[in-house]
C-alpha cells in the first residue's frame, strides 16, 4: 500500500471535520488553545438560538427547543451557516452569512457603504453590491466640474479595503459585484477580471434583463442607459455583448449572470424597492440592507432501506425553519438599518447538502432522468414542509411585519391571492418572506462529511491534510461501502483507485458502479443546468451551483449553457471550465502587464502575497490541492475556504 494512503475515517465526525472545527469554529482560550469540544459547540449554539423561544413561550419551550436543535446538529442532519456556529453564544453574536448594501451615486454614499462593508466583514459576513446606480466613466461631476472614474474603479477600492479587513479577523472577505447589462460601462465590467490577480475578493455577475434577452433572440442592438440622467447613452449589439460575457466566462469563470427581472418577479416585498443584487455566491437575492441566515439539511442522512425517509425529513425541516427564524431574534447586527429591514421581512434560507451522496446511496446516477425527477420530488417536499412550518410559526408568533403592508402575497393577481383571501389571511400568513434557498456549503459540508450543496461528487479520491500535516489520499467512503456490498471490494482495488483517482480504466469495477459514482467533470454541462433548474422550481430565492465544463469545452458549449439556464427558469448561472483559471494565470505571468493589478500601487504588494497568487491559480494556499468551485465559493478538502456563508 503506498505511503499516505488510507480509507476515510469513520464516525459522525471525521478527522478532517475535526480539523476544520478546530481551525475555523471551536472557541479558543485567550492564549489560543481550543476551549470546547464539538458537542460543546453544538450545545452552545443550540442554547443560544433557543433563547428566542423565551420571547414566545415558556422556559420549558426553550429547553425543548434546545434539545431538538442540539440533536439535529450533533446528528449532522442540519447545520446552520458558519457565522452561527462560530458566533452564537459568544461576544460576537453576528449570526447571518450574507448581506446586500446599496451603492449610491455620490462620494458620501460610496464611502458610507464602504464603512458599513468593513463592519459587516469584521463580524464575519459577506457582502453583495450593485454598482449600477453609479454614473459611467467620463460622465460629468457637476460639483467639481470633473468627470467620473466609473463603477469598476470603485470596485477596485472596495476590493482593496476587503483585502485588508480580514473576515471576522480570520480570512479575507467575499463580495459580489453586479452591474446591469444596460449600464454604459458594461463592457469594462465584463472584462474586469480578465487579469485573475485583480478583484480577487469579488465574484462578478451581469444583471441581464428580459429586454436584453429578447434583443439577443432578435439579433439587434439594445440601449445603454445613463443611470444619472436615465437617458439613452448609446447602443450595443446584444449578441456581441452576450458573446463577450460567454468568452470571458470560458476563460476564467467570470462573469456569471443573474436574470434580474425573473428575480424581481419573485420579490416578496416590491413596495420596499427592486432587488438589485445578491449575496456573494448568488443564491440569495436581497434588498439593500437586508441580511439572510442560511442553513442546510444533509440529505445523505435521510436514506432508509433504499428510499428517502420523508417522515424524518419533514420533522427536521420543521425544526430547521424554527431554528433559522430564531436566529433573526438572537443575532446582533452590524448596523441599525440591517437590523430594521431584516426583522421586517425575516428572510431565511433553508437549503440542502449531501444530494450527490443521497443519489449514490439510492444507486441513482446524477446525470439521469431519475435523478432530475427525484430532485424535483425531494425539494418539493422540503419546500412544502418549510412553508407549512413558516405558516405555523406565523400563527404562533405573528407573520413577518411587511405581510399586511402590501407585500406581493396581498396583491390582486398573484397566484396565491385568491386562495389566501378565501381561506383567511391570518391562517396562511407566513413568518418569513422567503424560506428556501440552495447555498454552497463549503465549510459545513466538510464538517458533515457530505457532498456540497447539490453538486455532484467532485472526485472518488481526495487529498487532505491530517493533524500531523501529512498529506493523505482518501477513497470516497461510499465507494468502499458500495464495493463491499456488491462484492468487488479489495485492498488492491482501493489502492489502485487512490493512485489513479478515477474508475474509468479499472475493469474490475462494474459499469453500474462507474455510472453511480460519476464525478463532476464526467457529467455533461446540460445535466448540471437541468439539476439546478429542477431545484430552482421549488425554491423561494435562488440556487448556487457551478456548471462545470471539461478543459476541452468550447465557447459555444458555454453559451448553450447560459441560454439553457434562461430557458429552464434558473435565476442565474455560474460556470467553470476545468483548468481555465490556472492557464489564465500562467498566460498573465508570461506576458507584460499593461494595466495595474489594483487600485493603486498600495494594493500591489497585497496582490503579490503568496496566498493571493495561489488563489488566482486555483491552488489551496494551505495544502496545495486544487480548489473546488461551487457557485462562486472556493474551498478545499483540507478545510481552507473563501466561501463565507456556509
Amino acid at each position: 500500500m503506498p505511503s499516505g494512503f488510507r480509507i476515510e475515517v469513520k464516525g459522525d465526525l471525521t478527522e478532517n471535520a475535526l480539523r476544520v472545527l478546530q481551525k475555523r469554529i471551536l472557541a479558543r482560550e485567550r492564549h489560543g488553545s481550543v476551549a470546547e469540544t464539538p458537542d460543546d459547540m453544538f450545545r452552545r449554539v443550540a442554547r443560544s438560538v433557543s433563547e428566542a423561544d423565551l420571547q414566545h413561550g415558556t422556559p420549558a419551550d426553550a429547553a425543548a427547543a434546545e434539545e431538538a436543535f442540539f440533536e439535529i446538529m450533533a446528528g449532522l442532519e442540519f447545520l446552520p451557516n458558519s457565522p452561527t456556529l462560530m458566533n452564537a453564544g459568544r461576544n460576537l453574536a453576528q449570526l447571518s452569512a450574507c448581506f446586500v448594501l446599496p451603492v449610491e451615486d455620490s462620494m458620501e454614499g460610496i464611502f458610507d457603504t464602504l464603512r458599513d462593508t468593513a463592519l459587516i466583514q469584521k463580524s464575519g459576513g459577506g457582502t453583495g453590491f450593485s454598482f449600477s446606480r453609479l454614473r459611467p466613466k467620463e460622465d460629468t461631476i457637476e460639483s467639481t466640474h470633473g468627470v467620473s472614474s466609473g463603477p469598476v474603479s470603485f470596485m477596485r477600492l472596495y476590493n482593496y479595503a476587503t483585502e485588508v479587513t480580514k473576515l471576522g479577523g480570520k480570512r479575507a472577505g467575499a463580495n459580489m459585484a453586479i452591474l446591469r447589462v444596460d449600464h454604459p460601462d458594461i463592457e469594462e465590467f465584463i472584462a474586469a477580471k480578465t487579469n485573475p490577480l485583480e478583484l480577487n475578493t469579488f465574484n462578478i455577475s451581469v444583471a441581464v434583463t428580459d429586454e436584453f434577452m429578447k434583443k439577443v433572440d432578435a439579433g439587434v442592438a439594445y440601449d445603454l442607459i445613463n443611470p444619472r440622467t436615465r437617458e439613452v447613452a448609446g447602443q450595443l449589439d446584444a449578441r456581441e455583448v452576450l458573446n463577450r460575457i460567454v468568452e470571458s466566462a470560458w476563460r476564467n469563470g467570470e462573469p456569471g449572470v443573474i436574470f434580474i427581472d425573473r428575480i424581481n418577479r419573485d420579490n416578496p416585498t416590491p413596495e420596499l424597492g427592486e432587488i438589485e443584487s445578491t449575496n456573494p455566491c448568488g443564491e440569495q437575492p436581497l434588498l439593500p440592507y437586508e441580511s439572510c441566515v442560511l442553513g442546510s439539511i444533509n440529505l445523505a442522512k435521510f436514506h432508509r432501506e433504499g428510499a428517502v425517509d420523508y417522515d424524518r425529513l419533514k420533522k427536521v425541516v420543521k425544526l430547521a425553519v424554527h431554528f433559522l427564524d430564531n436566529i433573526i431574534d438572537v443575532s446582533e447586527y452590524p448596523i441599525p438599518a440591517i437590523a430594521n429591514i431584516t426583522k421586517l421581512n425575516r428572510k431565511i434560507g433553508l437549503g440542502v447538502m449531501g444530494w450527490a451522496d443521497l443519489l449514490i446511496l439510492l444507486s441513482v446516477p446524477y446525470d439521469s432522468e431519475e435523478a432530475i425527477r427525484l430532485g424535483e420530488e425531494v425539494m418539493s417536499v422540503i419546500s412544502r414542509e418549510a412553508m407549512n412550518a413558516s405558516v405555523e410559526m406565523a400563527e404562533q408568533r405573528g407573520p413577518f411585519p411587511r405581510w399586511f403592508q402590501e407585500s406581493m402575497y396581498m396583491k390582486d393577481g398573484h397566484q396565491q391571492a385568491g386562495s389566501l383571501r378565501s381561506q383567511g389571511l391570518r391562517s396562511l400568513a407566513r413568518r418569513n418572506a422567503t424560506v428556501t434557498t440552495v447555498a454552497p456549503t463549503g465549510t459545513i459540508s466538510l464538517i458533515a462529511n457530505c457532498s456540497s450543496g447539490i453538486e455532484p461528487v467532485y472526485s472518488i479520491v481526495h487529498r487532505r491534510i491530517s493533524f500531523e500535516s501529512e498529506r493523505m489520499k482518501f477513497v470516497h467512503p461510499l465507494f468502499e461501502s458500495y464495493a463491499r456490498k456488491h462484492g468487488f471490494y479489495s485492498e488492491d482495488l482501493m489502492k489502485r483507485v487512490a493512485e489513479k483517482g478515477s474508475l474509468h480504466e479499472l475493469r474490475e469495477v462494474p459499469g453500474e458502479a462507474r455510472r453511480v459514482f460519476v464525478t463532476t467533470h464526467e457529467i455533461a454541462p446540460e445535466w448540471h443546468v437541468r439539476m439546478q433548474a429542477a431545484f430552482q422550481n421549488h425554491i423561494d430565492a435562488a440556487v448556487s451551483k457551478t456548471i462545470n465544463f471539461p478543459a476541452s469545452a468550447t465557447v459555444e458549449d458555454v453559451k448553450r449553457a447560459y441560454l439553457l439556464a434562461h430557458e429552464l427558469g434558473c435565476k442565474g448561472i455560474t460556470v467553470y471550465r476545468d483548468g481555465s483559471r490556472e492557464k489564465q494565470v500562467l498566460s498573465t505571468e508570461l506576458e507584460d502587464m499593461t494595466e495595474p493589478l489594483t487600485l493603486a500601487s498600495a494594493g500591489h504588494a497585497e496582490m503579490e502575497r503568496p496566498e493571493n497568487q495561489l488563489l488566482a491559480k486555483n491552488i489551496c494556499p494551505e495544502c496545495g490541492a486544487s480548489l473546488r468551485h461551487n457557485g462562486g465559493c472556493l474551498y478545499c478538502d483540507c478545510g481552507y475556504s473563501v466561501c463565507v456563508q456556509t
